[in-house]
């Protein structure tokens, strides 16, 4: 190889602008992972998995190789075998992602560091996490009006679930090809939280009704708490078979933490394995986050679509909550309605802040959290709902 072959194999003599351009948005978002703390945790391999995919000729991701993955009647057909072959280093860990592998295992973390108690103490709390998820099928049925296909708007619309798992979850099932801009919103909204919600909150709620003051929620037993996700997982996979690989890994989590028996297990979930996890689900998904799939018109509506899908949902559970309240005699505080989102806990400790700046002496916080651990169990079984009517 002469030097003139040498310098026509650089990068920097094959970057396109759109790879350019994408460049410069992996570097921002490093800049709020890092900088700003915005859900560094993931938004730190998504920005890095961005960088690495976008770099010419490194050959880490081959988008052509899952363009039309598993469908043996076209001319793109690929199967794992190809992509363990063919692939690069990011194209292998995509495989996790492709198959369900990462969000259920991320389930299994979330479920050992949740403690359902608040809202088996409290089960209307059950029906403030349901009404949340509005965000999703109103987006859903707005998304498919304006010309995107059924699997596509329902991808979209689980951002209003504010759950990053489930949307990676339903979008590598329905719209793979929609992975990158999905998932960036998903946590890009589950981040901005604070700044997204309190607006929505104040606007729907008068200043009594966020002074409202909550009674102290009952003791739960430990044994409501082991028979709890047991029973959980049972009726739902039985109602709706393709939402048990999320309820079923976000219980099994929770049994492990909550029977004692296997302490081992339960922390290791909690840590090693979610941390592992989630380094492999961010340096994948952001590898789909190419500039052919990202830079386009598209890309803006679903970032614009996800944004109303999440004050709808946030909406959502404040209205419900503010109806309960003609007909409850110990009124809830609508505040708490607006947990219902799955951002667990940061939804929750929004409505802890905003609930204090009325009144300094109310504690939302325990009464939030039943929403809140009602809204991943909703928005599982929302992309369960959609995966059955769509895939």
């Amino acid at each position: 190889m002469n030097i003139g072959e040498f310098f026509q194999g650089m990068g920097f003599m094959q970057i396109s602008w759109q790879q350019g351009v994408m460049l410069l948005v992996s570097f921002f978002l490093l800049y709020l992972a890092i900088h700003k703390k915005y859900e560094p945790l993931l938004l730190l391999p998504i920005a890095f998995g961005m960088l690495l995919t976008n770099l010419p000729g490194a050959g880490m991701f081959h988008s052509e190789l899952w363009a039309d993955f598993v469908n043996p009647d076209s001319p793109l057909y690929h199967s794992y075998g190809a992509v363990m072959k063919e692939g690069g280093l990011l194209d292998v860990l995509y495989i996790g992602v492709k198959a369900g592998v990462y969000p259920c295992l991320i389930f299994i973390g979330v479920g050992a560091m949740t403690d359902f108690g608040p809202l088996i103490a409290n089960p209307k709390s059950l029906l403030l996490g349901a009404a949340a998820q509005i965000g999703i099928f109103a987006t859903f049925l707005c998304a498919n009006a304006m010309g995107f296909s059924p699997a596509e708007a329902g991808s979209i619309g689980i951002i209003g679930g504010a759950d990053g798992p489930t949307s990676i979850f339903l979008t590598s099932k329905l719209a793979p090809s929609l992975l990158g801009p999905i998932a960036i919103a998903a946590y890009s909204y589950m981040a901005l939280v604070p700044v997204i919600q309190p607006p929505i909150m104040r606007a729907l709620t008068t200043k009594k009704e966020r002074a409202i003051k909550m009674g102290q929620l009952r003791p739960v037993s430990k044994t409501e708490k082991i028979v709890f996700p047991i029973i959980i997982t049972a009726i739902v996979a039985l109602i709706l078979p393709d939402a048990a690989p999320l309820i079923g890994c976000l219980m099994l989590g929770n049994l492990m933490k909550e029977c004692g028996v296997v302490d081992r297990l339960s922390k290791t979930a909690q840590n090693e394995l979610m941390n592992i996890v989630v380094i492999f689900l961010g340096l994948s998904v952001g590898a789909t986050a190419t500039g052919a799939s990202f830079l386009n018109w598209q890309t803006i509506m679903i970032l614009s679509m996800g944004i109303v899908a999440f004050g709808l949902g946030s909406a959502g559970g404040v209205l419900l909550a503010k109806f309960m309240n003609l007909f409850l005699k110990e009124k809830i505080n609508p505040l708490i309605g607006s947990a219902g989102v799955s951002a667990v806990p940061m939804a929750a400790r929004v409505s802890q802040t905003v609930g204090q700046e009325e009144n300094p002496s109310n504690f939302l916080l325990m009464h939030a959290m039943g929403p809140n651990v009602a809204g991943v169990i909703g928005s599982a079984v929302a992309a369960g709902v959609l995966l059955t009517m769509l895939g």
